[in-house]
């Protein structure tokens, strides 16, 4: 497949670009992408094409496929006495959620969904929001601070539904959940299609036990700390003793929130205790497909310890340039490494002798 990267702005395509990197990720919002021409290009009057401007719309194709739905930027034209060189840098339309503040009547909050949340905010900007999750939680009751960003706000009501929240190449934001079933298909392998790749494995964030706490002050210290411990979970993984200490958000239910808090702290931390990043000789799977977050796949280096994995690509960066041809540099974990921390959206003071906490 013949893949270059298509800028379109206005009615102008623009191609021909010498350095190309365009990132996408389930764990940032937004998308962004940075390209350049060099006085080579220039000179052959590719630069009387590029015309563009900060704040312009735009789409970013990767051969046929769209990556990125949305606005220039910066544009940055430079010379020197040997060189003369133009570079264009921008992010998806979702940049708005992120950089502006969210406009919502009454500031208040109650009674709906993350999606109908997302919705709302999204929606005074222009951009529409996706899920595929059918059993969304109620959220209950909360403020809006003057001067949150939508993004802000989004984020926490997913994460208290239990999504993640990234842009589309469309430019629409989706909440989804982690490890949707999709596969890339024939895998990283190695000897096959890796350039590089390494594997970073730490016991750095990993606890022998995670413990939760109805609240950080140690009541009824006549009795110990167990009428104030709420839940434990043990991490076999860990041979000595790590113990960590987690505060509940006090709630309606926050029992249950607790527990799933530890057992989400254990799970998390367990897997980004190896995170593998390859470059691959490739923007495309097997399939011809782009190599895309949220995607599962094969992983198989014997020399770095890691042999017949089904993982998580969390971000994929497409890059090219002279030095290095046209490559895909993948971040890979385990599934559960991508999991949505559980929270509360309104903690309040817990009365401890009721907690009737439990190990």
């Amino acid at each position: 497949m013949n893949d270059e990267l298509f800028l379109s702005v206005g009615d102008q395509t623009i191609t021909g670009w010498t350095d190309i990197r365009v990132t996408r990720g389930i764990e940032r919002c937004v998308s962004d992408f940075e390209i350049g021409l060099t006085e080579e290009q220039i000179e052959q009057d590719v630069a009387t094409e590029v015309v563009v401007q900060p704040g312009d719309e735009c789409l970013v194709d990767l051969g046929a496929d769209l990556v990125l739905t949305g606005y220039i930027d910066d544009y940055i034209p430079s010379i020197s006495a040997s060189s003369h060189t133009v570079r264009v840098a921008g992010r998806s339309k979702c940049e708005d959620l992120v950089d502006c503040s969210a406009v919502w009547p009454n500031g208040q909050i109650s009674g709906t969904s993350a999606l109908d949340v997302a919705t709302k905010l999204a929606a005074h900007y222009g951009i529409t929001v996706k899920c595929d999750v059918s059993d969304l939680i109620a959220i209950p009751q909360f403020n809006v601070f003057i001067g949150e960003t939508p993004f802000e706000i989004i984020e926490r009501v997913s994460r208290f539904s239990q999504l993640l929240v990234y842009d589309e190449p469309d430019g629409s934001l989706r909440l989804a959940r982690s490890n949707p079933g999709v596969q890339a298909a024939g895998g990283l392998v190695q000897g096959l299609n890796i350039q590089e790749a390494s594997v970073v494995y730490s016991a750095r964030d990993r606890f022998s036990s995670y413990t939760c706490f109805a609240q950080s002050v140690l009541s009824f210290t006549d009795a110990g700390i167990g009428p104030n411990m709420i839940a434990t979970v043990s991490d076999v993984g860990v041979k000595r003793v790590r113990e960590r200490y987690i505060v509940a958000e006090a709630v309606q239910g926050f029992q249950d929130l607790a527990r799933r808090r530890a057992i989400w702290e254990m799970n998390r931390r367990a897997g980004r205790a190896a995170t593998v990043m390859v470059k691959t000789d490739s923007w495309r799977d097997a399939s011809g497909t782009l190599w895309t977050p949220n995607t599962l796949v094969y992983v198989d280096i014997p020399k770095l310890k890691i042999s017949q994995q089904t993982w998580l690509i969390g971000e994929v960066t497409y890059k090219r340039n002279a030095e290095e041809g046209t490559t895909a540099e993948l971040i890979i974990m385990d599934p559960a490494a991508y999991a949505a921390e559980p929270i509360a959206l309104q903690p309040m003071f817990v009365d401890a002798s009721q907690t009737g906490a439990t190990r």
